[in-house]
């Protein structure tokens, strides 16, 4: 397949099964690959979204207006594996085999596979292909007294050509300072790059991004990726395009972009975020 000529900040969403998909497309086309894959949890990953809307007899709200609250449709996916190696590893191998030579991949996970997935890619690219270990910190949700409550994710970072791949600290957004006063004016005005370490809040329930679906990750941490690694007009691939953050962020930053989503319950949620800036939708099939 050959991608089509899009302008700036556009791109495609493919619907079906990503790795019939990713086999068709041209290898070293993408200068970033993010995989946000399942991540093998052993359930059935729920989430909802509520919606207000006027109602005369309904509940008081701000400046005396009464609203009442709908319930929208249920959003869900399976998360349960029982070779989770061999469902990840052969798409990570084609995501990779898709970058091209400054190219960089991004692959997010949590505390149950990422170690096993470190290992393996090591294996697959070679571990001098390794370039970092993001952790995605947050502090929000729910909480146990039986351990350390788990607020963290990872993301493990590959660059096709350890001695050329692109990163552009200037594009990146940046930090306050922990202690502003033991730096410059100059320096804490402008704050700081980020290290591997992000501390970055979840999508909030009543927030802007929120489209309802489970596992949506904020526009805040596919955007640093995104921004570093990419330059204005590059290819960005999402194989497991979730609810469009990947999309909705390359066409704000005048990436473009490829989305690959099996779960039909996705679909209208990308298509309705990204509007215009998908200029058609393809079947896998």
């Amino acid at each position: 397949m050959k991608l089509p000529e899009l302008s700036e900040g556009r791109g495609l969403l493919f619907e079906g099964e990503n790795s019939a998909i990713l086999a068709g497309l041209p290898e070293g086309t993408f200068q970033v690959a993010y995989l946000d894959p399942p991540f093998n949890t052993g359930v059935r990953q729920r989430a909802h979204r509520e919606r207000a809307r006027p109602d005369v007899d309904g509940r008081p709200g701000f400046q005396g207006r009464t609203y009442a609250i709908e319930q929208q449709p249920e959003r869900s996916y399976g998360d349960r594996f029982d070779d989770y190696r061999a469902f990840l590893m052969p798409r990570v191998a084609r995501a990779w085999s898709l970058l091209s030579d400054t190219g960089t991949l991004y692959l997010h996970l949590d505390y149950r596979e990422a170690h096993y997935a470190k290992v393996w890619t090591d294996e697959l690219v070679g571990r001098e292909h390794f370039l970092n270990e993001i952790i995605w910190a947050y502090d929000y949700g729910g909480r146990t007294r039986r351990r350390w409550p788990p607020k963290h994710q990872t993301i493990l970072v590959y660059v096709k050509d350890p001695k050329g791949y692109f990163f552009d600290t200037e594009e990146v957004d940046r930090e306050p300072y922990m202690a502003p006063g033991l730096v410059t004016p100059e320096k804490a005005a402008r704050g700081k790059l980020p290290t591997d370490v992000w501390w970055h809040t979840i999508v909030a329930t009543s927030g802007r991004e929120r489209t309802g679906y489970p596992t949506q990750k904020p526009e805040g941490i596919v955007r640093r990726m995104v921004a570093a690694s990419s330059r204005r007009g590059d290819w960005v691939l999402d194989p497991f395009a979730g609810s469009g953050t990947t999309g909705a962020v390359c066409a704000a930053l005048g990436r473009r972009f490829v989305l690959a989503e099996q779960n039909p319950e996705a679909w209208p949620i990308i298509r309705g975020r990204l509007g215009e800036a998908l200029v058609s939708t393809a079947d896998a099939a």
